[in-house]
């Protein structure tokens, strides 16, 4: 197996990522594209694997369904653990499907913060139709239309809600751009 490069200029680039990734959590719903993209190997999109490598270290455990080629990938480039279930993972790369959302990391009410970061691969992402999105970071209402998300997912993300201040937080990732719903935000479907 030939390991494919991560960044190109890896402290910039990552940076570069995390600027985005910020932007994104800040203003859920609003798509980011990413500039700095590292050569990831199949079925990883690019913005997903640039999301891992900026976010994911040597004491971050991560789990994710995109095969042997990018478990490899994702342990020489990012040094982090890769654990057997989601539910021990920190950071999550879904890319043949979503895990359920009650089965991950929420935090504690103490510690909200150490809740999972799911970051789900969907065929398409497209800022100002579809659903309308609502909380925090958001004047009044933003838009957002999802392709390829599983059946049931506004009754998981509502679920995910309830538990607040516990919760999981979630990056749409498609190609090279991103969007990010953190678990305050509200979805309202498109009428």
């Amino acid at each position: 197996m030939t390991l494919t490069p991560g960044f190109a200029d890896p402290v910039p680039d990552a940076q570069s990522c995390f600027r985005a990734l910020l932007e994104a959590m800040a203003r859920p719903g609003r798509v980011q594209r990413i500039k700095a993209l590292p050569e990831a190997p199949v079925p990883l999109a690019p913005a997903a694997a640039a999301a891992l490598l900026t976010l994911a270290d040597a004491e971050t455990p991560v789990w994710t369904d995109g095969g042997p080629a990018a478990e490899a990938w994702l342990r020489f480039h990012a040094g982090c653990p890769l654990v057997a279930g989601p539910g021990d993972a920190a950071f999550l790369l879904a890319v043949g499907g979503m895990p359920a959302l009650a089965s991950l990391e929420a935090g504690t009410e103490e510690e909200p913060h150490r809740s999972a970061t799911l970051i789900l691969q969907v065929a398409a992402l497209e800022q100002g139709e579809g659903w309308h999105l609502s909380g925090p970071g958001i004047e009044h209402v933003h838009r957002l239309r999802v392709e390829g998300l599983p059946p049931g997912f506004l009754a998981e993300w509502s679920a995910n809600a309830a538990r607040f201040p516990r919760g999981v937080d979630l990056l749409f990732c498609a190609g090279t751009r991103l969007a990010a719903l953190p678990r305050t935000t509200r979805i309202e479907e498109a009428g």
